[in-house]
């Protein structure tokens, strides 16, 4: 049993382990008419042989039998068109009647085959023209007419079959490049929603671990001093209430996008922060109780780009909700410098934990929330441990 690789290169058509597909209605119709049409000029061309008064009856016979099995080799002519083709060479060149049948047998494999293969066959049904009509010369156009005139439909058939067999190979490179487009269309899309997935993840994650964090903290205050004055009671609890209506509000946000379809910007949401609200930021945050001390040496924080101040808000909101998870009571220092071609750098440094604090649980998606911000908008964030066990993020981003 041949390998499948030679099967491909002898029949390139051939189907998986050198089974032929079935033949739809079209293959049928265009063999049926193939036939007819073979058959019709068949019996055109045995009429006139037996007509011919200086051909011997025997030849006679024999030729018409060998051009009416060449008529019923037709029907092979998908099946084998190579193998075919090289028979007919033989059979044409001894029996006038198989000559159509040959110059059907050529046309298929113009259709069906590469170049190489057509070269061959039609180079030696060329070379044996002028033979044939030497040893049979035609007497009605005499040589070098019925020459030409063989010569020429050889080269028509031919160039015909190339034709169609070109013409196909450019409507199935059109259709795989439609599958093709379609397929890329389909995985720009699945990453589009991938990447809209992810934004709207590491937006959720922002916006909601700042309150959600003020919600643990001041609730896990009032659970660990139930004797505190009113004042701190009823502070904490507002705190709460505010934090929860905030991140309701955000939440009903998010969601609509999501319900939208549209972008965090979509009409009714609102705006986002840019560099200007980071002072209500850490404001609020004081007002939470939290201890920051802020270091802002941005000369006009009104040119920051919005795309850039906004990845600093973010930023920073993270860092200092992970200093009041993770260090609580703890003194948060927050700077940020920059000018315009030197780029913003935001840092965020606190020191230990308190040994009696309550611990809050973190996954550490914040952190690498925060690395993707800052590569997608051009720039970079380092984080770890300082020398006397606390922690620091620093991240600079690009101001063009």
């Amino acid at each position: 049993m041949l390998p499948s690789a030679v099967v491909r290169e002898l029949d390139p058509d051939a189907a998986p382990a050198g089974r032929r597909p079935r033949r739809t209605a079209r293959d049928w119709a265009v063999d049926t008419s193939c036939f007819l049409l073979v058959g019709l000029l068949y019996l055109v061309t045995a009429v006139s042989l037996v007509r011919h008064p200086d051909v011997p009856e025997g030849l006679v016979v024999a030729d018409v039998v060998l051009g009416a099995l060449s008529c019923l080799a037709v029907w092979l002519r998908r099946r084998w068109p190579v193998g075919l083709a090289v028979a007919m060479i033989a059979v044409a060149f001894v029996s006038s009647t198989s000559g159509w049948a040959s110059l059907a047998a050529l046309f298929t494999v113009a259709v069906h085959r590469p170049f190489r293969y057509v070269a061959w066959i039609a180079g030696a049904n060329l070379a044996l023209v002028p033979l044939y009509y030497w040893l049979r010369p035609d007497t009605g156009l005499g040589y070098t007419a019925s020459l030409v005139f063989a010569l020429l439909l050889t080269v028509c058939v031919v160039g015909w079959g190339m034709f169609v067999r070109s013409k196909r190979l450019l409507m199935l490179s059109l259709r795989d490049r439609a599958h093709r487009a379609e397929t890329e269309a389909r995985l720009r899309a699945e990453q589009a929603q991938r990447l809209a997935r992810e934004d709207i993840a590491r937006e959720m994650h922002d916006v909601l671990a700042h309150r959600l964090t003020l919600l643990s903290v001041h609730a896990g205050a009032l659970e660990f001093r139930p004797d505190a004055p009113r004042e701190e009671v009823v502070r904490a609890a507002g705190v709460i209430r505010e934090s929860a209506h905030e991140a309701l509000q955000d939440l009903r946000e998010i969601i609509g996008v999501l319900r939208t379809g549209g972008s965090d910007d979509a009409a009714g949401g609102r705006p986002q922060p840019t560099l200007a609200a980071l002072d209500p930021l850490v404001t609020e945050c004081r007002e939470a109780g939290m201890k920051i001390t802020l270091d802002h040496r941005v000369a006009d924080p009104a040119a920051v780009p919005a795309s850039v101040g906004r990845t600093a808000y973010r930023i920073a909101q993270e860092a200092l909700t992970n200093a009041r998870k993770h260090a609580p009571g703890a003194e948060v220092t927050l700077r940020l410098t920059g000018t315009l071609g030197d780029g913003l750098t935001i840092t965020v440094t606190n020191p230990p934990p308190q040994a009696d604090a309550p611990p809050v649980p973190g996954s550490g998606q914040g952190l690498i929330g925060l690395t993707e911000r800052a590569t997608l908008a051009g720039g970079r964030l380092e984080h770890g441990s300082t020398g006397d066990g606390g922690f620091e993020i620093r991240a600079w981003l690009p101001w063009n």
